[in-house]
């Protein structure tokens, strides 16, 4: 599992340019939208709802913002409606690709993701020919600035009953089943341990080990993947 790779487009530094908060900031509200359409607007009930206000209060989204999507979500404010989407695809060079994302047209969607592949030496391919190399998650990521000892933050990971952990430059990610993902996440939180994050997501089955030159091509298309509004997540099979 060493070297999963997730773009984070909702793990930006400080400074980060306001255009870019602005686009992070509508994606999160679109998440939060279907959640909320999808499970209800009552947190007690809906975990995935739960999961992604998480997510909107680590980036510093005002809670006006946060009400406001799931309003929409619930739909007791107007405005687009949102359908998720999951496409898969090759990157440069065969590295395997899973595209998430939220679009109000999911035929333009793909007719748009599918050029910015085509430019970039990726191409677009039919539903399962590259799911089947991933596994879907539950994912937590721990800043090491959250943790004191890492021996002691690898007996809390076995403690919580977790499938996996690895170390990454940024911190430790700890892997669940998707079902416990909730229950995982609260025990770091009450053993006084921070989270980054946490989020379902597709963790690749085997890595593939590519060259410099092919991590940069593939970084290239992630960026060009990323700056359309409609892209939520990018997995890969290989190592960023």
């Amino acid at each position: 599992m060493s070297g999963h790779s997730h773009w984070h487009s909702i793990r930006f530094k400080k400074g980060v340019a306001d255009a870019k908060k602005s686009k992070i900031f509508s994606k999160i509200a679109r998440e939060i939208s279907i959640a909320a359409r999808e499970g209800g607007a009552d947190l007690t009930f809906n975990p995935k709802l739960r999961t992604i206000i998480d997510k909107a209060k680590s980036v510093n989204m005002t809670s006006d913002s946060i009400d406001r999507a799931m309003k929409k979500g619930a739909g007791e404010l107007g405005g687009r409606s949102f359908e998720e989407f999951v496409f898969e695809a090759y990157g440069p060079q065969g590295t395997a690709l899973i595209i998430e994302g939220a679009t109000d047209n999911k035929n333009r969607a793909l007719g748009e993701l599918k050029l910015i592949l085509n430019q970039n030496g990726g191409k677009m391919v039919e539903e399962g020919a590259i799911r089947w190399m991933f596994d879907k998650k539950g994912v937590i990521y721990i800043n090491k600035e959250n943790l004191k000892e890492k021996e002691d933050a690898e007996l809390l990971a076995i403690e919580s009953g977790a499938e996996n952990f690895e170390w990454q430059d940024d911190g430790l990610v700890v892997y669940t089943k998707p079902e416990e993902l909730d229950k995982i996440k609260n025990f770091f939180e009450e053993n006084k341990t921070k989270t980054e994050s946490s989020a379902l997501e597709w963790v690749p089955k085997e890595n593939v080990e590519v060259s410099e030159e092919t991590k940069e091509k593939n970084r290239k298309l992630f960026d060009a993947l990323d700056d359309h509004d409609d892209v939520q997540n990018i997995y890969s099979n290989f190592n960023l």
